[in-house]
């Protein structure tokens, strides 16, 4: 008697092949709570506590409960580090922020520090010359170089080892 071996089940089967599609199609990575606590630079369990406090911050789990980050998360992780521990925001405050200036629009300063440091520079000679006597930064102008302070920093942890 010949055994054959039994194929996985049709729905596994297309499990895999979306994933795999997915992956070649230039899908979103999905990144384990370790690895997304290192790039964000804190310890995976204060990734776990800002779970609690953010109703927001809902990372995708596994069936064995292991969490995944997509990269929409990961913006939304090192807005509240940055709000947290550059800004000096207290949990509640963070949260009031987030919520009177909006999600999507507070993530979106730190998603694009590129277009941030071109329009952060003065336009016209007034503007330099201000800028050039020492005069305060606008709180909007300070966020965007304070995140943009931060992912330098974490790129040089990450470049550094």
């Amino acid at each position: 008697m010949s055994r054959t071996r039994s194929k996985a089940s049709p729905q596994r089967q297309k499990r895999r092949a979306s994933a795999s599609a997915a992956e070649s199609n230039g899908a979103e990575r999905q990144i384990k709570i370790g690895e997304a606590a290192r790039l964000i630079g804190v310890e995976a369990y204060v990734l776990r506590f800002w779970e609690t406090q953010f109703p927001f911050l809902r990372p995708r789990h596994s069936r064995s409960k292991h969490r995944y980050y997509d990269q929409k998360s990961i913006e939304v992780l090192r807005l509240i580090r940055r709000l947290l521990h550059s800004e000096g925001y207290t949990i509640a405050g963070a949260k009031k922020h987030i919520r009177e200036a909006g999600l999507d629009r507070l993530c979106g300063e730190i998603a694009a520090p590129a277009a941030v440091a071109i329009e952060a520079a003065p336009r016209d000679t007034g503007e330099a010359r201000q800028a050039a006597r020492g005069s305060e930064l606008s709180r909007p102008l300070q966020t965007r170089l304070s995140a943009i302070r931060e992912e330098l920093r974490s790129l040089h942890k990450l470049v550094a080892g």
